[in-house]
């Protein structure tokens, strides 16, 4: 089971974000917030699989809350997904920064935030590349003090899986595209999460933007 924090202070879209996921056999909302302070404590008190947070909310805004979550070790293998209203805006950059796994749009179909919130409980990055190239590539090209590690740590096999990452490859896209086997691709992508220090696969996204590994186009 797959247990689901939901905080956003509209109460009426919680409240259809909690029927949609309580209707799924593998989905369970353990509790639900209005602010990003609640967020923190209940994402303490709960240990959720996946918190679905919404960007804009008072007391505590869900980029900082996110980093919160994400720093602190008790809250380790909790996965934050941030929602907004919104499309290119600087904050959702902001927001993987601060170590959410992925972003959602609260437009978006229901069948699409079910697959979200199963592919953010796994670990894996919760990025449309369409919309991640643009939003990464715009935002980051604007931010050039944001301090970045040099992508010299990484060998060039690593470098070329990273980039492939940032592209929206899944571990097995990226093994036939470089003809080696999945488990390679998989110790390629956690060797190179490892040197960066990123939490997940969509730290190595916009780490992918701001070295310059990948061009936005």
């Amino acid at each position: 089971m797959i247990r689901v924090l939901l905080v956003d202070d509209q109460a009426l879209i919680r409240a259809g974000f909690r029927a949609l996921l309580d209707a799924e056999d593998d989905l369970e909302v353990v509790a639900e917030g209005g602010d990003g302070e609640q967020a923190v404590a209940l994402a303490l008190e709960h240990r959720p699989d996946v918190v679905l947070i919404d960007i804009q909310m008072p007391v505590l805004d869900g980029v900082e809350a996110t980093r919160r979550i994400v720093g602190d070790p008790a809250l380790d293998g909790v996965h934050v997904v941030v929602l907004t209203n919104y499309g290119l805006e600087e904050y959702v950059v902001d927001a993987l920064r601060a170590g959410a796994s992925g972003f959602l749009v609260k437009d978006t179909e229901p069948e699409d935030l079910l697959h979200g919130v199963r592919v953010a409980a796994r670990g894996d990055a919760l990025l449309s590349p369409s919309i991640t190239r643009r939003l990464i590539g715009e935002f980051v090209a604007r931010r050039p003090e944001s301090f970045v590690p040099e992508a010299g740590i990484l060998t060039a096999r690593e470098r070329e899986v990273v980039a492939l990452v940032a592209r929206g490859l899944s571990n097995d896209e990226i093994a036939v595209q470089l003809v080696i086997s999945p488990a390679t691709a998989k110790t390629h992508v956690s060797r190179a999460m490892s040197k960066l220090a990123a939490r997940d696969r969509a730290q190595l996204v916009v780490f992918a933007y701001e070295s310059g590994l990948v061009r936005p186009r």
